[in-house]
């Protein structure tokens, strides 16, 4: 099982205000152009031109870590459910990992966050591929000892977790959390592509053990 970071593990509101600050917006206002831009099956980035016109994110990014306001996040950040479902999972005997879309910076908090409650974490900088290029799901392939058909991978995103995962051959859960999952549970596709849906990660472990039954 492999999980994704933002909105599934990582409660993101935080960080989104601190972007709203660093661009001298409103949050309200940030936030309501974020859910606008998700709506309308846009890249999130574009909220950045929507404020500022030719915004390099990471360039950006850079310069908040130079004067002390580097991106970050910690054990507050965490979705309550994070420890005791990772817990109950891998008393279950799971092989778990953590795979997404985050900066070299980022993976090193992962690291320190989850480091023995999990088997691998792989960052988007880490491989050289992002989300939802077909080529990240390969590396979650090549690093995780099972076969494609036996990782379920966990996100909040139809376009870049689930649609990709899937084309790629794996099971998938969509967590409805964060904007995203929000906007994107009634439609179509979140209905039908994922194997499960959930409102919280503690719902998985039961899932997967009547899932297995049925299988067997």
């Amino acid at each position: 099982m492999v999980f994704d970071v933002g909105e599934c593990l990582v409660d993101e509101s935080t960080e989104y205000g601190a972007w709203a600050d660093w661009l001298g917006v409103p949050r309200h206002t940030f936030h309501a152009m974020f859910g606008a831009v998700i709506a309308q099956g846009r890249d999130y980035r574009d909220v950045f031109q929507e404020f500022r016109p030719g915004f390099d994110l990471y360039k950006e990014r850079e310069r908040r870590a130079k004067v002390g306001k580097a991106e970050t996040f910690g054990e507050d950040d965490l979705y309550p459910d994070v420890r005791p479902a990772l817990a109950q999972l891998r008393a279950d005997g799971l092989w778990l990992g953590i795979a997404g879309n985050q900066t070299v910076r980022a993976g090193r908090i992962l690291r320190e966050l989850f480091a023995s409650e999990v088997d691998l974490i792989g960052t988007s900088d880490d491989w050289g591929a992002s989300k939802p290029d077909r080529q990240f799901f390969d590396r979650v392939a090549q690093a995780v000892p099972f076969g494609v058909e036996e990782i379920l991978y966990v996100g909040d995103r139809v376009d870049n977790d689930l649609r990709p995962a899937v084309a790629a051959g794996m099971p998938t859960a969509l967590v409805r959390r964060g904007p995203w999952a929000t906007i994107q549970w009634a439609s179509e596709e979140a209905e039908k592509l994922p194997t499960f849906r959930i409102e919280s990660l503690i719902e998985l472990s039961p899932l997967i053990a009547q899932f297995n039954e049925r299988e067997h």
